[in-house]
């Protein structure tokens, strides 16, 4: 789901306008960015990165409507919105395959990740 229309579904659930929620919403999906496809979604779709979106704005925002919004009501939307539940930042990671580089304790001189 873009961005906006995060916004748009937050709009609807906690009022205001669009642009209230549009700075959270893009924060989630930044990481877009630097790797395209929604693998891009286990550096801040779970519940740590609710907590870092909250660190980074605050407990609330107030809208256009002049009502205190929890962001962290609107940091689960969106992870909601995107996944359909909010996972840990465990669910994520475990689901990776370590490899032996990840290990290294050693100087590392030429890597082949191929």
């Amino acid at each position: 789901m873009k961005a906006f229309n995060h916004c748009k579904s937050s709009v609807k659930k906690f009022g205001g306008k669009e642009k209230d929620y549009l700075e959270i919403h893009q924060w989630f999906d930044e990481s877009k960015t630097y790797f395209g496809d929604i693998r891009h979604r286990a550096l801040r779709h779970h519940t740590l990165g609710i907590q870092m979106c909250e660190d980074k704005f605050g407990v609330f925002i107030v809208n256009s409507s002049n009502k205190k919004v929890i962001v962290k009501s609107i940091a689960e939307q969106h992870i909601i919105e995107d996944i359909g539940f909010l996972p840990t930042l465990q669910d994520w990671l475990k689901r990776i395959k370590p490899e032996r580089w990840m290990n290294n304790t050693k100087k590392v001189t030429k890597m082949n990740l191929s």
